[in-house]
């Protein structure tokens, strides 16, 4: 079982989490997950934390002479923010913003000031999420997995689906590395850009849509036997955990719906290589899942973010102190958050995903599952040989 879990406030000293279940033997080292935690603070239209706050994260345990030893993992993320927030008097927060954690954390929790919910319900937190991802991407990638992302829509500017699909997953997730907002095609970015700059002149927030993509994944990962083995729910849950998304599916799930089956469903052939046996789907319109198990076929998860809930117009609400109307404070935050967003759900997804293969692979280190990976089942008419004989299901009949 692969486990984690996250500690720290927004504004305290230190964000930190435990990774449970890695195996011994990987190589690794905090050089591994800044990469990816630097690419968490990058985005056109980030708030002024992201010039403070430059995440590193310090391995405390779990790692020996550069390997996974079995034991848990520790990781410490410092936040330099906390410095001028220590000795402050912290004046009182009673007027709950609207889209944030305010008002339900305090009605579930009793919190009689609204900052005990906002400190720990920031998207502050994904920090500790992306380190904790980026050491399962390394454990992923000891098998050829690759787990990328792309945006593909912000504030309602998208790319042309042409356009995009005539570039390969590789491809999408390399070009959007090369620009602040993530998107792999440089017309499209350049009128997002616009569109950012519009809503920071607006002193408001924008939302997007992102991709997340699973590649090299084998088939047979996850299970249809029980409902928390599917791996659909377990990536769909992963996800949507995320802070301000609002929607997510896999493959084009609600464009799917609006068709014929069978308009939405990818066949089966055999592979055309003489004497391969290789079974293959010429499209994959179900996203890499059949039945809560992967097909083979590249994972596509599309995600939904809903613009950042703090505005620096006032939004009207009610101060819980007095009773009365009130207008919200603005706390410093994003105008545009989705390209970071992806880098989150990279960790998210990359997660379940390592999750999964260790639930297969079994074993305590990467030497015992190597070679059960290469041994793995795979979509070939040799790998599934079938009795092709009547048989009876053989149950014992009910007594009277």
């Amino acid at each position: 079982m692969l486990r984690f879990l996250t500690a720290g406030e927004s504004h305290g000293p230190a964000l930190t989490a435990i990774l449970e279940g890695m195996p011994a033997g990987l190589p690794l080292s905090a050089d591994d997950l800044a990469p990816d935690l630097a690419r968490r603070q990058t985005s056109y239209g980030a708030g002024g934390r992201m010039a403070i706050e430059q995440d590193t994260a310090r391995i405390l345990s779990g790692v020996m002479a550069g390997q996974t030893t079995g034991a848990p993992i520790a990781l410490l993320i410092e936040n330099r923010d906390f410095v001028k927030w220590r000795e402050r008097a912290i004046p009182p927060m009673t007027t709950p913003r609207p889209g944030h954690a305010d008002l339900t954390g305090a009605v579930k929790y009793g919190y009689r000031d609204l900052r005990l919910a906002l400190e720990r319900a920031s998207a502050r937190e994904t920090a500790a999420r992306v380190a904790v991802g980026a050491i399962c991407k390394a454990l992923l990638g000891q098998f050829g997995v690759r787990v990328g992302s792309y945006v593909t829509a912000i504030g309602g500017v998208a790319v042309d689906p042409a356009r995009l699909a005539a570039l390969s997953y590789p491809q999408r997730c390399e070009l959007a590395e090369g620009n602040d907002l993530r998107c792999p095609d440089a017309e499209t970015t350049e009128a997002m850009r616009r569109r950012v700059w519009e809503t920071m002149q607006a002193k408001d927030t924008v939302g997007g849509l992102f991709e997340v993509v699973g590649l090299g994944l084998p088939p047979g990962l996850g299970s249809h036997v029980h409902w928390d083995r599917r791996l659909s729910g377990r990536l769909l849950g992963a996800v949507g955990s995320i802070h301000a998304i609002k929607g997510v599916e896999i493959g084009p799930a609600f464009e799917n719906a609006e068709k014929w089956g069978t308009e939405v469903h990818d066949e089966i052939f055999v592979e055309e290589d003489e004497g391969s046996g290789r079974l293959v789907r010429r499209t994959n319109r179900a996203g890499g899942l059949e039945g809560g198990i992967t097909t083979g076929e590249p994972l596509v998860m599309r995600v939904a973010m809903k613009p950042i809930s703090t505005t620096l117009n006032p939004l009207r609400s009610v101060d819980l102190a007095t009773g009365q109307p009130n207008a919200t404070a603005y706390e410093r935050s994003d105008f545009n958050a989705v390209p970071r967003a992806g880098v989150v759900a990279e960790a998210m997804v990359a997660f379940v995903l390592a999750e999964a293969l260790l639930e297969k692979l079994g074993g305590d280190s990467l030497a015992e599952m190597q070679p059960r990976f290469a041994a793995l089942r795979q979509a070939r008419l040799e790998d599934l040989p079938m009795d092709n004989a009547p048989w009876r299901f053989g149950f014992e009949q009910a007594a009277g």
